[in-house]
């Protein structure tokens, strides 16, 4: 892989970030109500807001404010958030980091599991062990996201059981079992709608490589059956797996507000609906802009592995 492609990766990489930071700031100006009005409360008087709308800048022409909080937001200033009063920066890293607490162990367990599991119903195909992979497979996907977190709730969770607390966070300072106690339910849940997806996924790419010619050939040379499947035809089956996963990767970090709000949880995601509701304007465009560039990191970290799995891919 050559330097040139490697920056003109990241030159399409920060190109992306630029056009979303003109969608979100645009998209922002245009929510109903008014900032200074939802700070202050419909009974401040004129004078008050007036006063707040030239603090907050919000009486400068768009381009001005725009130019003002992008070349801010580079400089590491995000700005301060207008409903709880506190800089926006700490707020999204605290966020973003109880989000990580679910995206890595789910990730990890999606990836030992669910793509073995595909492999293993490639294989069998037509067997019995394949058709327990895709029913359960199937109740995974179809299932949402708020039911599959309610069953575990009631499953797991309840009050005579206390095996798991039915929802909130611990920091690590407070012990480590009241920690992981408080991710175990929300982790299930992820892993358990991304497996089905992952898993049918694998499953479907692996039937159509293990019939191509050079698996065959392959099998004639005496290859070792383990050899043939891992180190060929699972190799080309992961690309489009490793697609999904990228795209998991930013799901996992702003796009599971169902599970967040089934288990209370503080992660980036619950954060987003929160600024949203409040108006808070700084706090959505850092949020958004946080996700997209976490959503583009993904994709290039999955190019990067494109390359790496298939030496027939040469990036230039």
């Amino acid at each position: 892989m050559s330097l040139s492609y490697l920056l003109k990766r990241l030159g399409h990489i920060l190109l992306t970030m630029f056009v979303v930071s003109i969608a979100v700031f645009s998209i922002t100006q245009v929510l109903p109500g008014n900032a200074a009005v939802m700070i202050l409360g419909e009974f401040a008087t004129p004078d008050a807001i007036t006063a707040l709308e030239q603090q907050l800048g919000l009486d400068r022409s768009l381009p001005v404010q725009f130019a003002s909080w992008l070349g801010n937001f580079l400089t590491g200033d995000w700005g301060t958030s207008m409903s709880m009063l506190r800089p926006v920066r700490p707020l999204i890293l605290k966020s973003l980091g109880h989000s990580l607490l679910l995206a890595i162990p789910t990730l990890v367990l999606v990836s030992i599991i669910a793509i073995p599991l595909g492999v293993m119903a490639a294989v069998r195909r037509g067997k019995t062990s394949d058709l327990i992979i895709s029913i359960v497979s199937y109740l995974g996907v179809s299932m949402p996201e708020f039911v599959t977190g309610t069953l575990l709730l009631v499953l797991l969770a309840r009050p005579r059981l206390g095996w798991f607390p039915a929802g909130g966070f611990e920091p690590l300072s407070a012990g480590l079992w009241p920690a992981l106690s408080h991710l175990i339910l929300p982790v299930l849940t992820l892993t358990l709608i991304l497996m089905a997806h992952i898993s049918r996924q694998t499953r479907s790419e692996m039937v159509d490589v293990l019939q191509t010619d050079y698996i065959r050939t392959a099998t004639l040379k005496g290859l070792s059956r383990r050899t043939v499947l891992y180190r060929h035809a699972l190799r080309n089956a992961l690309l489009p797996t490793i697609t999904v996963i990228a795209l998991d990767v930013g799901y996992l970090i702003g796009g599971i507000l169902v599970v967040e709000e089934v288990f209370a949880f503080p992660g980036l995601g619950r954060q987003l609906i929160f600024a949203i509701q409040n108006r808070d304007l700084p706090l959505i465009q850092a949020s958004v802009l946080t996700i997209a560039l976490i959503y583009a990191l993904a994709n290039f970290a999955a190019d990067l592995l494109y390359g790496y799995l298939d030496r027939r891919i040469q990036y230039e």
